[in-house]
């Protein structure tokens, strides 16, 4: 079964601060990997400690943060920023 893509508010109010530029590269990325794929994990990585419960997926220096339900069977992506401001 493909995994389908939604987005907090949280998450679109963040990716609509960023340049054009990026949110063309992070868009064009979640397409290519993340939309109707058979396994959102093989591209992200488990974080650890207080947002053990979520996954980031690296996109040039930008991170998703996200989390994937397997029982809906959809990644629901939480957040969007700059790597050295996106855990804060």
């Amino acid at each position: 079964m493909n995994y389908h893509v939604v987005y907090e508010k949280k998450a679109l109010k963040s990716f609509s601060k960023l340049d054009k530029g990026q949110q063309k590269m992070i868009l064009a990325w979640i397409e290519k990997n993340l939309v109707n794929t058979e396994n959102p994990k093989i591209h992200g990585k488990a974080l650890k400690g207080n947002l053990k419960e979520y996954w980031r997926y690296r996109v040039g220096n930008y991170r998703l943060l996200a989390d994937i339900d397997d029982q809906q069977i959809k990644i629901i992506i939480l957040n969007v920023g700059h790597r050295k401001d996106i855990y804060t």
